[in-house]
């Protein structure tokens, strides 16, 4: 996304030089890498972290962000779910199709046109990119370990409650009785996903742990 802020901390870096050290064991010529987890809970500074120590190693990388790919915009997304209701919350809200050519095209070493939000606008714009060479995809969204080309999929232990004084502090959205009934509901569709994972990072209040 276009004028997001991302706050690196000690602890994002250290979780993804575990995974880095994965992605090195494992490496094939095209590799996708899928974190997933709640809102808040440092999928996107994790992903960031990862791309540039693989970038260190000489390695080229590209990241995708699936807030890009909701099928509602942003400056629509608030008024079309309390109109829809919360049960459409979820998986269908994202466009797959435009998730999985943008992947075939990486794939395939091809050029692609990426959907990009800017937050300020709070339209979606249009990125034209090229595929050649690059040589790991990480995709970091809520439900992203649903791809099925994911060759390490990732899942982040932290629920709404423990990133709710995140939220606060980010200022991207409003918090009010809805957006916690909305992070409620997505609580429950990101944690029935937890068992695809294929590693776990856990950050508890003693410090960082990261298993398998």
């Amino acid at each position: 996304m276009i004028n997001d802020v991302v706050t690196i901390e000690k602890k994002h870096t250290a979780a993804a030089l575990t995974l880095h050290e994965r992605v090195i064991r494992d490496r094939k010529p095209k590799y996708i890498v899928t974190i997933s987890g709640e809102v808040g809970t440092g999928k996107c500074e994790i992903a960031h972290e990862l791309g540039r120590q693989l970038i260190e190693e000489g390695i080229s990388v590209k990241l995708l962000h699936m807030d890009n790919y909701y099928h509602i915009p942003p400056r629509e997304r608030i008024e079309w779910r309390k109109r829809v209701g919360l049960g459409k919350i979820g998986y269908e809200e994202y466009d797959w199709k435009s998730v999985n050519e943008n992947i075939e095209d990486f794939c395939q070493d091809r050029k692609s046109v990426l959907p990009l939000v800017d937050l300020f606008t709070q339209n979606v714009d249009r990125l034209h990119t090229d595929f050649k060479g690059i040589e790991v995809l990480i995709i970091e969204g809520l439900y992203s370990i649903q791809i099925n080309q994911s060759d390490l999929r990732v899942f982040i232990e932290l629920t709404y409650e423990d990133t709710w004084e995140e939220q606060s502090s980010t200022h991207k959205e409003v918090l009010d009785d809805f957006r916690r009934e909305v992070l409620e509901y997505e609580h429950k569709a990101v944690q029935s996903l937890k068992s695809q994972a294929d590693f776990y990072i856990d950050f508890d209040t003693a410090g960082e742990i990261f298993h398998l």
